[in-house]
């Protein structure tokens, strides 16, 4: 392969990552995680299944960061759950520092890389990121929207009983319960689901989008979404690895774009070789500049308590 793309992190998330990335024949891919034995063992049960799944993507686990020198992409997984008794600020205060300490051991060996984000809270990881890094706006992005909107086309998907390739969704906004579905620019077939089904249905489907990620935990007991969320951060790396400059909605810092300034929030970016390279405006009503106002706010308030820490 002539890409490389390394994933930090060699967890649920982060190794289901490497596979989707593998299996898609995209690029060679680095597994990394500080737990001696465990990225090693995730490559090699991969690279085991790639004579039946038919692909020649080279896999390798480390411990250390040299080897994701020379990555094209790096996707960062890498943090820890929020447990019992743990509040909100020693989330973010430990997270903080592991994403800190991640993005400068894999910007001195990758200079050019394009870091995804995938660590929460999201929108507050690709501050730390892209404080850290140095780098450019364009190639710091938080991976947020794509899997919001994967999830509201699934749900409309199951309301209408249509594929899943028809539908088309747009979330706004910051990871978490203030993002904001769009169903005006919602559609199945170009048809918007305005016109497909009540009113009632569609704020049904935006309120269990918005509680997604919760509804899978509670069914879980034990552990998060991770199918959805690393087939979201394939869907980017391939559009830059490939150049495709697909629309999609991620998290990246916004300069007056939709009146928001100096804060990472979900909107709708072309994504091609360079990273971001087009944030796209689209109009929205004063009732949704207003939602997507409200969850900026409640991203500020994340990135003000890390200021704090």
């Amino acid at each position: 392969m002539d890409k490389k793309v390394t994933v930090i992190g060699a967890g649920n998330v982060g190794a289901t990552a490497a596979q989707r990335l593998a299996e898609k024949e995209l690029c060679d891919v680095v597994l990394i995680d500080i737990i001696e034995g465990v990225p090693q063992g995730k490559a090699l049960d991969l690279a085991e299944a790639a004579p039946i799944e038919k692909h020649d993507a080279r896999l390798t686990g480390a411990n250390e960061y040299d080897a994701s020198e020379g990555s094209d992409i790096v996707i960062i997984t890498a943090g820890i759950p929020r447990k019992p008794g743990m509040s909100r600020d020693d989330l973010l205060k430990t997270n903080a520092n592991i994403m800190k300490d991640v993005t400068q051991q894999v910007v001195q060996r990758s200079p050019e890389a394009v870091l995804i984000i995938v660590s929460n809270p999201l929108d507050a990881m690709c501050h730390v990121a892209y404080e850290a890094s140095g780098f450019p706006k364009n190639r710091v992005i938080g991976m947020a929207g794509v899997l919001d909107s994967a999830r509201f086309r699934a749900f409309i998907a199951m309301e209408l009983d249509v594929s899943v390739e028809n539908t088309h969704a747009f979330v706004l906004g910051g990871h978490g319960d203030t993002m904001v579905p769009l169903p005006r620019y919602s559609t199945v077939a170009g048809i918007p689901i305005t016109e497909l089904m009540p009113k009632e249905r569609i704020d049904a489907l935006v309120e269990r989008t918005a509680t997604g990620g919760a509804e899978i935990v509670s069914l879980l007991k034990t552990g998060s979404a991770y199918y959805a969320p690393a087939s979201a951060a394939v869907e980017m790396a391939e559009s830059i690895l490939k150049d495709k400059k697909k629309i999609l909605p991620c998290a990246v810092y916004l300069e007056g774009e939709y009146g928001i300034n100096d804060l990472f929030i979900g909107v709708p970016v072309k994504l091609g070789a360079g990273g971001v390279e087009e944030i796209i405006q689209i109009s929205l009503t004063a009732e949704e500049q207003a939602a997507l106002d409200k969850s900026a706010g409640a991203v500020e308030e994340l990135v003000e308590a890390l200021k704090k820490l």
